[in-house]
């Protein structure tokens, strides 16, 4: 049986929530609702509007030099970056500009940055930029690395979380799950109530897409 999307429309501007409700596993937990941001992250249109959102959240007091883009997001990122540097955005970049970034992962899920792009980093004022944010496991790994790095965390935002805030740092968001999905759930996996009830996953899912599980 194909998995159903649902959109959800936002009031304040053209984008839409394309949701799945079911049996979900993440690496780090199991879901009831699968997002697909697919369109927002990879649409120019959608991507524009989804910058736009964000950026105007951060608009004139906040400095920003570098956009750490999790999650695939680097097509929002750039578009942020056209966005707050046209309207004369503060920065301290010597070239008036902002970098955008992705990391790269290592074996053991840490980030790394390599040399090149070390400067892009290490005492710049970096906005962290994540599709989703559910258990926070992947920005708190962003903020960790930025810190590491010699960087300071600008901020945090993202198309759609289920948190207000991440580490310490409010989360600036187009779509807030409990605004829209109210039964929202995330449990790590020896918790899932729906695992309890012998529910069977209905698909593994990632920043990358959904991989429907075919039960015999």
């Amino acid at each position: 049986m194909a998995i159903e999307m649902m959109d959800y429309p936002n009031p304040n501007n053209s984008l839409k929530l394309r949701v799945a409700k079911g049996h979900f596993a993440t690496s780090h937990s199991h879901i009831n609702y699968y997002v697909d941001l697919t369109f927002t992250k990879h649409r120019l249109s959608e991507a524009k509007e989804a910058a736009r959102q964000l950026a105007a959240q951060y608009r004139p007091t906040t400095l920003i030099d570098s956009i750490l883009c999790l999650d695939g997001t680097e097509v929002v990122g750039a578009c942020m970056a056209s966005d707050l540097t046209k309207s004369g955005f503060r920065s301290i970049n010597i070239h008036n500009t902002i970098y955008v970034v992705t990391p790269e992962h290592t074996t053991g899920s840490q980030l790394l940055f390599r040399d090149n792009i070390k400067p892009m980093i290490t005492g710049k004022h970096v906005l962290i930029l994540a599709s989703s944010i559910t258990t926070g496991y992947t920005v708190q790994g962003g903020i960790e690395a930025v810190q590491y790095y010699g960087g300071e965390v600008a901020g945090v935002c993202s198309i759609f979380t289920m948190v207000d805030e991440c580490c310490g740092y409010p989360v600036h968001s187009i779509f807030n799950a409990s605004r829209i999905l109210d039964d929202y759930m995330s449990k790590p996996s020896h918790e899932c109530p729906l695992c309890k009830k012998g529910i069977k996953l209905d698909a593994l899912v990632n920043t990358y897409g959904i991989s429907k599980l075919n039960h015999r």
